[in-house]
């Protein structure tokens, strides 16, 4: 097995860096000094997405706000930044809800953006770490951005699949039952890495993020184990059941077969074109067989086979911290929030566990108290 740096994640790594690169070129200085300042503490995933909302938010006031645009954003100051008022702030809020975007050449039409409540207080939180970032290293003389409140966020049941529903996704991977004439025809072409790559998912919750990023040499399957690299770059061992071991032997026997393109020769998911399968493709991949195994269920993606993997484990094992752990959750806290609702079996156990008088299973006090 694989224990050196994953290239993959190396060469994901560099193109994220060099988008980071381009983007604070078109933004102030202090943009670019605070992705710098919290390199050590953020993935490139992370200082991306930062980087592309401050975008959004600077374009904003440049275009939105009088008094931002009587100069270019990338010529603002410090004292430029710290002029924001909670107005130009409540009206950034108003304005994420429905905005156009236009690309740098304006070659292409203008885009329509909608964000809902979840994604305006990922933007927010992107301006309020920023101005955080300049109040505390003295750059600014108030951050301004504490005042406004953050969209509440209602929680949402967790989507995941039931056992019959995970039955008839992977059999119709593996058959192609109830697809279309055409998807049939691709189909029989990847059914057993289709098959292996649920299978994968259902076994042992991982990222799609890191499914796409296996490589051979990172699969055991001797152990039944392999090497995911985490979020942040972490590496670690994670094992799967005998099912995804022999679903995983069945497509490596076929990925033998397959001369990849210069570059992929590494890859343990290969595309019809020979490259390393995308996350894009492996989500358009879990859909189409979710439409026929949950059609009830439209919005199942890899991450809710992830959640259906962690409901299955939690209740297999009752043990929230196991569960944590083979997600790659950094906080117990994180998997508490995001499957609070895995408890609720478990608080009605309780229930069923305690009798109050008049009721027939009341067996009273016992003699030693």
């Amino acid at each position: 097995m694989a224990t050196v740096t994953n290239k993959y994640r190396e060469e994901i790594d560099t193109q994220r860096t060099l988008q980071i690169r381009e983007l604070c070129r078109k933004l102030p200085q202090a943009c670019g000094d605070f992705l710098r300042g919290i390199a050590m503490t953020a993935g490139t995933f992370t200082r991306l997405a930062y980087a592309m909302d401050l975008h959004t938010f600077f374009q904003f006031l440049h275009t939105e706000r009088l008094f931002f645009s009587q100069k270019e954003v990338v010529l603002y100051t410090d004292d430029d930044i710290g002029q924001l008022t909670q107005s130009d702030l409540t009206a950034y809020t108003e304005y994420l809800t429905y905005y156009l975007k236009s690309n740098e050449d304006h070659t292409a039409p203008e885009r329509i953006m909608v964000n809902h409540d979840l994604s305006i207080k990922r933007k927010l939180c992107s301006v309020r770490s920023f101005y955080k970032y300049l109040f505390q290293n003295g750059r600014i003389a108030s951050n301004v951005t504490e005042l406004v409140p953050l969209p509440k966020i209602h929680e949402k049941p967790i989507l995941r699949l039931s056992l019959a529903e995970m039955d008839k996704m992977l059999s119709t991977a593996q058959d192609g039952a109830e697809l279309s004439k055409g998807q049939q025809r691709f189909q029989k072409i990847t059914a057993k890495r289709d098959y292996a790559i649920l299978s994968l998912f259902l076994g042992t919750g991982i990222r799609v993020s890191e499914c796409v990023g296996i490589n051979l040499g990172d699969v055991d399957l001797e152990n039944n184990a392999f090497l995911v690299t985490r979020k942040g770059g972490n590496q670690v061992v994670l094992y799967f059941p005998p099912e995804v071991a022999e679903a995983l032997a069945d497509y490596l026997a076929e990925r033998e077969e397959i001369e990849p393109l210069p570059g992929h020769e590494e890859a343990f998911f290969l595309s019809l074109q020979r490259r390393r399968i995308t996350q894009r493709a492996v989500q358009n991949l879990v859909k189409k067989y979710a439409s026929v195994a949950a059609p009830l269920k439209p919005r199942i993606s890899p991450h809710k086979l992830r959640s259906t993997y962690a409901t299955n484990l939690y209740h297999e094992t009752g043990d929230i911290y196991l569960v944590a752990d083979v997600l790659g959750h950094t906080s117990v806290d994180t998997t508490r929030r995001h499957y609070a609702d895995m408890t609720d079996a478990r608080r009605r156990m309780a229930a069923e566990h305690v009798h109050l008088p008049g009721d027939p299973e009341y067996k009273g006090p016992s003699r030693n108290q």
